[in-house]
């Protein structure tokens, strides 16, 4: 037997010694010790073999392995507990408003439900006016992408409309067919909204890619907390809200709680996606202070109300507006010259600069685009109408710092691939 026979045989054996042997080690992290052991076909299996935490961290523990994403608190972004805390709050005062909502449409029907058949009910009723809402709201979910937070309060506003309608519909019987369906449509709407927002604001908390797994948990918690709400929903009706007097005084209760919650929520959001009033709000912190603000740095600043509200800072700069209102035809091939083979031009005065998109416009087009508008306002505040001179000024200096500040961007996690102007208008040559 020569030697690279022999040297087979003996790899073979211990290959052989290998793959019957399981791997094991023991790792020991907060009072808590597990057995990790690699069985012979590859598979990773954990064991605890020693726990001495109290009760409350264990329960606590269960709690957020099943309803909080893998990797939590490292695989989301900042502001998701926050957000999670006011999502449970939310859900529970708007099931139970919703028992109390569906009780009073009974009893305005003639009807004497008790809580439970109250609480069957208000699935039905609830999902009544679905289509003909989603036919309405079809044609703004560009808007809703671009405001997402402002548009998922807008929803849970409609939705206690809606509910109010329903809350009140016992005080005029009469009326029961039009109260009862003007309730629905409006929280029909609501429930298009809320649905269409969702996505958008999930993926601002996904940090590693781990947007099914957030959303999964996430309506998990949605869920356990609607369960939660059904039941102090018919705890009220059988106590407090029996009569008209005590739904008069909880509903608008609950209904505070509920939007104060939802837009603690939209608070708590970092979307990272650029839309005019980041963009505007990016460009005004870099040039006053040299930086550039991360999603959740601007945050608690956005106005959720007003998003559109020029910033003068950032240069006045509006955007949407078609072309041919924005500039006139003599002063389209001047600007066209100005911004060689850009995908955005702008015309204005110091007060307000309209800035129009190409079709394929993206992100980065309406940064060069704003950050030439703000240089301009900068440099020439004593006239009105913004020369052909002075944007070439601004266009030069926006060359120069743009390559740092957008790495600087692109670093602090904003997507530059991609402008939602909402419903903007927009050119093609």
């Amino acid at each position: 037997m020569d030697f690279m026979e022999k040297l087979k045989i003996w790899k073979k054996k211990t290959d052989k010694e290998c793959e019957g042997t399981p791997v094991v080690w023991f790792e020991t992290s907060v009072s808590v010790c597990r057995r990790f052991q690699f069985e012979p076909h590859g598979q990773l299996s954990v064991k605890i073999v020693g726990d001495s935490r109290p009760l409350y961290h264990k329960i606590v523990d269960s709690f957020l392995n099943k309803f909080f994403p893998s990797g939590y608190p490292y695989s989301v972004n900042e502001g998701y507990l926050r957000y999670t805390q006011f999502r449970a709050l939310q859900h529970t005062a708007s099931a139970a408003l919703s028992v109390l909502s569906t009780q009073s449409l009974l009893f305005a029907a003639g009807l004497r439900p008790t809580p439970a058949q109250a609480t069957a009910v208000s699935w039905v009723l609830k999902d009544g006016m679905q289509h003909l809402g989603n036919l309405i709201c079809s044609n703004l979910g560009a808007r809703m992408d671009s405001e997402p937070k402002r548009w998922r309060i807008l929803a849970d506003v409609l939705y206690d409309i809606g509910t109010g309608f329903e809350v009140l519909s016992p005080l005029c019987p009469q009326l029961f067919l039009e109260m009862a369906g003007l309730g629905n449509f409006a929280k029909g709407m609501a429930v298009v909204a809320s649905r269409a927002t969702r996505l958008p604001i999930y993926s601002s908390f996904a940090k590693e890619g781990n947007l099914s797994d957030l959303f999964a948990r996430g309506e998990a918690i949605s869920t356990l907390f609607n369960v939660i709400g059904i039941g102090v929903g018919i705890q009220l009706a059988s106590t407090v809200c029996a009569s008209m007097q005590g739904k008069l005084v909880v509903g608008p209760l609950l209904s505070i709680i509920h939007i104060y919650s939802v837009t603690e929520e939209m608070k708590a959001t970092p979307v990272n996606t650029l839309n005019p009033q980041r963009t505007a709000m990016v460009v005004a912190d870099f040039l006053k202070a040299g930086n550039v603000s991360s999603p959740a740095d601007l945050r608690y600043r956005e106005d959720l109300l007003f998003p559109r509200k020029l910033i003068e800072n950032a240069g006045n700069v509006r955007v949407g507006r078609a072309l041919h209102k924005a500039i006139k035809p003599s002063k389209l091939l001047e600007l066209k010259q100005v911004f060689p083979g850009e995908k955005f031009l702008l015309n204005g005065d110091r007060r307000c600069i309209d800035m129009v998109l190409e079709q394929d416009a993206i992100g980065v087009d309406a940064l060069r685009g704003w950050l030439v508008a703000a240089y301009a306002v900068q440099a020439d505040k004593s006239s009105h109408q913004l020369s052909s001179s002075t944007l070439l000024q601004a266009y030069e200096k926006m060359n120069e710092v743009f390559p740092v500040f957008l790495k600087e961007l692109q670093c602090k996690g904003w997507h530059t691939d991609r402008f939602l102007d909402g419903s903007g208008s927009r050119f093609a040559f």
